[in-house]
């Protein structure tokens, strides 16, 4: 009777023990993995290329800032060692990553056609590796937009193609950001031959422009490599982006990594607002 007794106590441990492995296994799932970072754009916090923005989004909560490379009229101050010891050092004390870097004047200096913004690109690696950063998203929005262009979209191909090989040595990868459909990204990104480019996927762009995000960011898969919430309509959660959807999309390409907010929509003021957007961001797309 007594041995009965041990044998039964070590087939409870046993089953203990295999359920604490499945329940282990089921939490490493894609679907249930948690993983995200949520980050800000500095130009949402009104800091943009600012070491500044990295105290804001401390206080905020988030784990990162997209850092804005070029100043107008001022170039790239990042090229500068000392500016860069100034943004690592704000990172360090505040606790907040450099998740990542952006061209944002490539809206107004056009990649396809302006030889600055050519150098800003190829420059914007040696920055990128310099901070410790891996994605720079490059615009194409404004005047580099590139929706019925052909001859733009050409010249975008050969440029990329001549810098790629730098950014793959580098382990530097470039997001391409436009209105262009999912389509039309995987067409450029094929032409371009590289792995150094990816598309960058603002899920309120691409809504405003009519496409289904959803059904885009399982189309892309892969080739996403980070992302933009936004939302044109209201805070989250109270205008147009369904960000549950968003993330069971991201569930099925098996995404983890980083989630930049870039508001527009500031009806409680920059900070509040961004908090606000935070906190119900947190809700589904957890750390």
């Amino acid at each position: 009777m007594p041995e009965r007794d041990c044998w039964s106590r070590r087939e409870l441990l046993s089953a203990a023990a295999a359920a604490f492995a499945a329940a282990a296994t089921a939490r490493r799932s894609p679907a249930a993995t948690t993983g995200f970072r949520i980050g800000a754009c500095d130009w949402t916090l009104g800091k943009r290329s600012d070491p500044g923005s990295f105290e804001l989004a401390a206080r905020i909560g988030l784990d990162g800032v997209q850092v804005d490379l070029v100043v107008p009229g001022k170039g790239m101050p990042l090229l500068d060692p000392d500016t860069q010891q100034l943004f690592l050092a704000a990172s360090r004390k505040h606790g907040v990553q450099i998740a990542s870097l952006a061209i944002g004047e490539l809206n107004r200096v056009p990649y396809k056609s302006d030889p600055r913004a050519e150098e800003w690109v190829s420059q914007s690696i040696d920055v990128s590796r310099a901070l410790g950063t891996r994605v720079v998203l490059l615009a194409f929005f404004g005047d580099g937009d590139l929706q019925n262009d052909p001859k733009g979209i050409d010249a975008v191909v050969e440029r990329l193609r001549r810098v790629a090989p730098k950014a793959e040595k580098a382990g530097v990868t470039f997001g391409f950001e436009s209105w262009l459909s999912a389509n039309q990204l995987l067409e450029i990104l094929e032409r371009v031959g590289s792995p150094a480019l990816q598309v960058y996927y603002d899920v309120a762009n691409a809504h405003k422009q009519g496409y289904d995000i959803y059904s885009e960011i399982r189309r892309l898969g892969k080739q996403i490599c980070e992302f933009h919430a936004k939302d044109y309509d209201d805070l989250y959660g109270k205008g147009s982006i369904n960000f549950p959807e968003v993330r069971k999309a991201m569930d099925d390409i098996g995404y983890r990594g980083w989630i930049h907010m870039e508001g527009v929509k500031m009806p409680l003021g920059v900070e509040e607002s961004c908090r606000y957007d935070l906190e119900y961001l947190r809700t589904i797309f957890p750390r």
